[in-house]
């Protein structure tokens, strides 16, 4: 035991994971497994801040963070591996920074790209499971698909206000989870936090959960929650644990799967976002201002939810939040021109495709949102 003491570990790091030597589970045998492995985690937000940084903190010796954004002053409320100083930084170069401050013993690999099914198994190579700290669908079926065609586990997260899930898919051992979820959601039907909001510490909850559930599957220890979604709701405070079963039919992991290699997953998750509007459905903050002020002015419809009207609102607008949109319908003007408009022109732009498909004709985007008025029109209004 020495022998083996002298040679993994040196005197400091000895001294560091003392109080994980003591526990019977994880011994100076689980300290080197987990010195041994390496993470990836995929995605440096929410989520991916405290599974970083208790995944550093207990010695797992290669971690990697991959994520293409930068930190912005909102991200604070909640992304704690971050810090004012780091603002418009690259998120995985502050998250390096932070987790090799806090363990100098490991080695972090911070990638700045955007984890797709181009890259994916280039940079997936070599690390024995991943964390899915991810925030859209795209992302998380391509997670899910990589590591059961490659015979990896993957810790899925996800989180909405309030409330969390978290599971180990494994193919090998159990569903995955496109056994869970076939297929995704339509476009919009489960906003991003940046549309809904998030409770600060609900990702702290679920990422901290995540890294649980990594470290139990490192140190062989434990009941993973395979064939499990945990499910919480911290205004509850509940936990419920739902079993779950492998899909016989999976298109993935049965034993006749249609997918055996990665696919398009914007185009598999109907991701439109990233097309562009045509120049007669975008209108400027400046020039709607112009239009208010004619003599024939536009409607103006505006999508947010109630709670957001106590940050900001403008004058001599329609409000109807956008979940219901279609059922209020008749309360727009179909005659008038009609511009409607969000929080940064995300909503509205869904929106604007419904009335569209409802027959009007005459209606356009706000670019930028509300928060675009704020900066380019009226300068008194708070952007958020």
């Amino acid at each position: 035991m020495l022998v083996m003491t002298q040679t993994i570990f040196t005197q400091d790091e000895l001294y560091r994971y003392s109080r994980h030597l003591m526990v019977p589970e994880i011994g100076l045998h689980g300290q080197a497994r987990l010195k041994a492995a390496s993470v990836l985690i995929v995605g440096a937000g929410g989520l991916g801040s405290p599974a970083a940084l208790y995944l550093s903190a207990a010695g797992v010796g290669r971690i990697g963070i991959v994520d293409d954004d930068v930190v912005d002053t909102s991200n604070l409320q909640r992304q704690v591996l971050h810090g004012s100083s780091q603002i418009s930084r690259p998120k995985v170069e502050s998250a390096r920074e932070r987790m090799l401050d806090l363990n100098p013993f490991i080695k972090v690999e911070a990638i700045l790209e955007s984890f797709d099914q181009k890259n994916a198994e280039r940079i997936a190579d070599g690390f024995d499971l991943l964390l899915d700290c991810s925030d859209n669908f795209a992302t998380r079926y391509l997670i899910n698909d990589l590591c059961a065609l490659t015979h990896r586990p993957v810790v899925y997260g996800a989180i909405y206000r309030f409330e969390g899930q978290v599971s180990v898919f494994d193919a090998t051992k159990g569903a995955c989870y496109r056994c869970l979820f076939p297929e995704p959601p339509p476009d919009g039907a489960a906003p991003a936090c940046g549309e809904a909001g998030v409770f600060s510490i609900t990702p702290g909850i679920i990422g901290t959960l995540q890294a649980v559930e990594a470290l139990k599957l490192i140190l062989g220890t434990g009941e993973p929650l395979i064939n499990k979604l945990l499910m919480v709701d911290t205004l509850a405070m509940s936990f419920r644990t739902i079993n779950l079963k492998k899909n016989p039919a999976c298109p993935l992991c049965s034993e006749k799967p249609q997918i055996t290699a990665l696919i398009d997953y914007p185009t598999f998750c109907a991701v439109s976002l990233a097309e562009p509007l045509e120049a007669n459905e975008m209108i400027p903050a400046h020039d709607l201002a112009l239009e208010i002020l004619s003599s024939s002015p536009p409607q103006v419809l505006d999508v947010r939810s109630e709670v957001e009207l106590q940050i900001s609102t403008l004058p001599n607008v329609v409000h109807i939040p956008a979940e219901q949109l279609m059922d209020r319908i008749g309360e727009l003007d179909r005659d008038r021109a009609l511009v409607v408009f969000c929080r940064n022109g995300t909503r509205s732009r869904r929106a604007l495709h419904q009335l569209k498909e409802a027959g009007f004709n005459q209606v356009k985007n706000l670019t930028g949102g509300i928060n675009a008025w704020a900066r380019e029109v009226d300068t008194t209004l708070f952007e958020y």
